[in-house]
């Protein structure tokens, strides 16, 4: 008798919080002309066709650089740069036009598709286009004419947003007209940056040819601030690479994230999946560039000591927490985790690893009285478990007297005392009766 897997089963259970959490939440994605000459280009469709069909509101803004230049040399032009931005006379717009119609033409007919053999079978897709951008010409800079060149003047975002509410996908290129009727060539970076701005988009995403922003060992970053981000822009930049996706994303993301857009997004256009995987799992595959924010979640240090005893003092006092001198605190802050607002501790947990039985212990968990009433504990939780498979842990646990349930809702399962370590398991005070929770990662 054949056995079936059932390992669908555990992934989409994963998954299906983040499908929640992304309903009718607008996305921008800004796909450069090089993932469309990518043998997963099809791919990538299907899964911005699977976003939309979960309730995502999406604006696709398409770049067609290397088709732009394949087409110039056909007809052999040349369209220097200035300053990173190509110099579009009026033979050059011609071909700009032909090239970026035609890939439109393209993205819109495979967003079409609709055969029983493929992904999207059945599927009823609007894909809608307009002239939504108004342009104005770069004009002259240093002594140099950008000619046909432009930047935005004015988004229609009430038109784009009506188009979104109808769950049609819009669909944005490089080339706009002016309110005098000329086109004029636009990066797809700045369409995508300031459409995800003034549509206050909550992600803003892109592709690349690496799995995102890499360190210098070739690790994939997963995550930067912009003030992170800034500095590896401008290497990039002085290294002369002005015009990868990477390179332009990260003018983008930065911009945004400045402006209010909270999470920008850099995957791989080679990866098939990657997009669904950067959306709908807890690690994610690529890097994010999230905004600021007044609230930093991060690991202890010495002079947290006095913010932390503030926290758990009066847990302690109510019997939920045990007791810490503070001398056992100081030994022990390496294993804190804290959130911190404005320099004052709104939040803590501990991790203690049990390595050779590949389990951790998640302790001292307490929120402010005043900050209960958002997500800090899941927020505390989410980085406590990144700690934990970072050592290589396979499973955590807690015992609890009073947030039992809090724990189920986060995916803990009740176990019992034997489910711990052994020296754990000598340490358990049978008097407080604690309810043993653990929980795979």
């Amino acid at each position: 008798m054949k056995i079936r897997s059932t390992a669908l089963v555990k992934g989409f259970r994963q998954s299906a919080p983040y499908v929640n959490a992304h309903r009718d939440k607008t996305a921008v994605i800004m796909l450069g002309g090089e993932a469309m000459t990518d043998d997963n280009f099809q791919n990538i469709v299907n899964d911005i066709a699977l976003l939309n069909s979960l309730g995502m509101k999406l604006v696709l803004v398409f770049g067609a650089r290397p088709q732009i230049n394949r087409a110039l040399n056909q007809y052999g032009l040349e369209t220097p740069y200035h300053k990173g931005i190509r110099i579009t006379d009026s033979h050059a717009l011609e071909v700009v036009k032909q090239a970026a119609g035609q890939v439109q033409l393209d993205i819109t007919a495979r967003l079409s598709m609709g055969l029983n053999n493929t992904p999207m079978a059945g599927a009823q897709i609007n894909v809608i286009s307009g002239n939504f951008v108004i342009a104005q010409p770069l004009g002259v800079d240093d002594g140099i004419d950008y000619c046909h060149s432009g930047k935005i003047r004015r988004i229609d975002i009430d038109g784009i947003q009506r188009q979104l509410d109808q769950n049609a996908i819009v669909l944005m290129g490089p080339v706009a007209s002016s309110v005098t009727g000329e086109c004029f060539n636009l990066t797809s970076e700045e369409v995508a940056t300031q459409v995800a701005i003034r549509l206050r988009a909550d992600k803003l995403i892109g592709f690349c040819s690496e799995q995102g922003v890499l360190n210098q060992d070739n690790e994939v970053i997963s995550e930067l601030l912009p003030t992170q981000a800034q500095p590896l822009l401008e290497a990039r930049e002085a290294a002369g690479d002005t015009g990868s996706g990477t390179s332009r994303f990260l003018r983008g993301a930065i911009a945004a994230c400045r402006a209010g857009v909270t999470r920008s997004h850099l995957i791989s256009y080679k990866k098939d999946g990657a997009l669904i995987q950067e959306l709908f799992s807890i690690e994610g595959i690529g890097t994010q560039i999230v905004m600021e924010r007044a609230e930093k979640v991060r690991q202890a240090q010495i002079d947290d000591i006095g913010g932390i005893l503030d926290l758990i003092r009066p847990l302690e006092q109510q019997g939920i927490l045990v007791r810490r001198s503070r001398e056992q605190l100081e030994q022990e802050i390496p294993r804190f985790t804290i959130i911190e607002r404005d320099g004052l501790v709104i939040g803590c947990a501990a991790l203690y690893p049990f390595s050779d039985a590949r389990t951790g212990e998640m302790a001292c968990v307490a929120i402010h009285p005043d900050y209960r009433d958002g997500d800090r504990g899941v927020m505390l939780l989410n980085h406590l478990k990144q700690r934990a498979k970072t050592k290589g842990l396979e499973t955590i646990f807690v015992l609890t007297t009073h947030s039992l349930h809090w724990f189920l809702e986060q995916g803990f399962l009740l176990s019992d005392v034997s489910a711990l370590p052994n020296t754990r398991q000598e340490l358990y005070n049978y008097q407080r009766r604690s309810k043993v929770l653990t929980l795979a990662l």
